[in-house]
């Protein structure tokens, strides 16, 4: 980072801050601080939800793990614009007709206090754990940058954030998404722009793409079947991605408060199924952009090298090891194949055009030997790493991070810097800002019973309360070994799926009562954390090993049936205690 990155980083930040504060004229009362008094137009609406759900992890951590996995990440969303469609027709006119500040307030009226607190409590604590995972991403841009030491980092970062959601509320979060992601939406198309540059003289854009699917990673669309018939663990797959991801994206956007807060904002019903339904065109395409970024990344590093670990501070902890006269060797060996590597890319990029060529099958052949022999390489240095340091191993995280660092000009480099900073402060701030209006409509208002005339500072006070807990969690993201991007959505798909079964019986089962739907949710969400969770229990081990995206169809179907069975067990002992 010299002069001009930092310039650059700065001014963009500072530019957001200041403009957030000035947007932020809001009433200060519960429905400005939260909703922005309902008086958002379809646009501001659209990007507020695409900023909330576009977090530093998207950016972040998504070309590192199409460099690691390819673009079949791209099928977790292709359930998101049918999701779109059920929640126009279904939730959303539900939540504006009663006028709701959360989305939870809906399934007191329809079942009982019990079933609002519980399904509350669910969405606090796995958006909770989710934004300290979310503040943990900008922190290690700082430590692989500055050598900063993690604790104080997370601490530095959401303070920041802290600072700016408390102060600005729905209305400043809204406002500044706005701009925040045409910065970003430029930021990345530079960087795409950039890495097409910088590959080898000769090499279009086309034969890059052409290196980087034959390696494997244009695998957009996969069925999941092998030799032995559905893969029920491969993660991403059409079937996965079409039906558990379209559960998972009717959870979130349709139950979620930190995106039900989003619409909610909206001015009228129109307003709202506009943003809901133009985000469900424009999320594929816009995950396509990020992913296919990162295969160009992946192509590049084909030409130029692949190193042992993308974090060189991880490097540095086994150089200084036991494992230190290991590692040199490692690296002459990685060294000598890159440079294989590298004229065997530009070969094979020049007879890519000629398919039935006796030289394009040599090279292809040879091109992903030794892309075995690298990854066997990368693999060979993971294992040393839990040895001699405490850091993550798996360097997916850092694939993007490095090239920023490595091979962007200065000016651009710290603009990219601030496009994950924005990305991060976006989706945070309506993360607290959702936080805090659960708990105090949900719990403070509702134990209490009723509103007060200090529920706006007390408002602010539990948005503070939820940036201390994020940051704790942060403490511990750095310790959970895999993508960002996949661990967010792991843990959604521990809750969102009995969340969204609350919902459904609440909306289209209008015989089932209050404590049918409580005990099914309590039983569903045992059973999918347990589900999960079998393989480290040995006693459990007989579940099935599954995909996440699954869990969220699981967790939905299972707590209708559940309810269903509980109600009509219900029904029989009334019948019985009447005869």
């Amino acid at each position: 980072m010299n002069g001009l990155d930092w310039s650059v980083l700065v001014l963009t930040l500072l530019a957001i801050v200041l403009y957030g504060l000035y947007k932020s004229r809001a009433s200060r009362n519960l429905e400005g601080y939260f909703l922005s008094n309902r008086s958002m137009p379809w646009w501001l609406v659209l990007l507020s939800i695409m900023g909330t759900q576009a977090s530093a992890i998207t950016f972040l951590s998504g070309p590192g793990q199409a460099f690691a996995d390819g673009m079949r990440f791209v099928q977790y969303y292709f359930g998101l614009p049918l999701a779109m469609i059920v929640i126009c027709i279904t939730f959303v006119p539900i939540f504006n007709r009663l006028k709701v500040f959360t989305a939870y307030e809906y399934l007191e009226q329809r079942f009982d206090e019990k079933t609002r607190l519980l399904t509350s409590f669910l969405f606090l604590l796995q958006r909770g754990l989710s934004t300290g995972i979310s503040i943990y991403a900008p922190t290690i841009i700082l430590c692989a940058l500055f050598g900063w030491d993690v604790f104080w980092t997370n601490i530095l970062m959401g303070g920041l954030l802290i600072i700016y959601t408390v102060a600005g509320g729905a209305r400043a979060v809204a406002y500044t998404q706005k701009l925040q992601l045409f910065i970003i939406f430029a930021g990345m198309a530079l960087v795409g722009w950039w890495v097409v540059h910088l590959m080898p003289e000769g090499v279009s854009i086309g034969e890059a793409l052409h290196v980087g699917g034959k390696l494997g990673r244009l695998n957009i669309i996969t069925s999941g079947t092998t030799h032995g018939g559905f893969n029920w663990n491969d993660r991403y797959n059409i079937w996965s991605g079409v039906i558990g991801g379209f559960f998972l994206a009717l959870s979130y956007f349709g139950t979620d408060q930190s995106q039900v807060g989003r619409y909610l904002t909206a001015q009228n019903n129109t307003e709202s199924r506009l943003g809901l339904l133009i985000n469900g065109l424009v999320k594929i395409p816009m995950q396509f952009g990020i992913l296919l970024i990162g295969v160009l990344i992946f192509t590049f590093y084909q030409f130029r090298g692949t190193p042992l670990s993308f974090n060189s501070a991880l490097v540095e902890d086994v150089a200084g090891s036991t494992y230190k006269d290991s590692l040199a060797g490692l690296q002459a060996r990685a060294e000598a194949l890159n440079a294989g590597r590298a004229h065997t890319a530009v070969r094979f990029a020049h007879w890519a055009e000629r398919p039935g060529s006796d030289s394009l099958a040599f090279y292809t052949a040879r091109l992903k030997t030794q892309q075995n022999q690298s990854d066997s390489l990368r693999a060979q240095f993971k294992a040393w790493t839990p040895k001699v340091s405490s850091r993550d191993a798996n360097d997916t995280n850092y694939v993007f991070l490095s090239f920023v660092k490595e091979y962007l000009p200065a000016g651009l480099r710290g603009l990219l810097i601030a496009v994950i900073f924005l990305a991060a402060w976006g989706s945070i701030a309506a993360a607290l800002n959702a936080l805090a209006a659960s708990s105090v409509v949900d719990f403070h208002q509702r134990l209490r019973k009723g509103a007060g005339s200090d529920d706006y500072r007390l408002s602010q006070a539990y948005t503070f309360a939820w940036g201390v807990f994020s940051i704790v969690v942060a403490q511990f993201a750095h310790r959970l070994g895999q993508s960002l991007i996949e661990t967010v959505n792991i843990l959604g798909s521990l809750f969102y799926g009995v969340i969204l079964g609350i919902f459904l019986v609440a909306f289209y089962l209008k015989r089932v009562g209050g404590n049918a739907i409580f005990i099914a949710a309590l039983l569903v969400e045992v059973f999918v954390v347990l589900l999960f969770f079998n393989e480290q229990i040995p006693l459990l081990r007989f579940l099935p090993d599954i995909s996440f995206l699954w869990l969220n169809a699981i967790g939905a179907i299972g707590v209708v049936l559940v309810a269903l069975i509980a109600q009509m067990f219900a029904a029989r002992k009334h019948i019985a205690v009447d005869v």
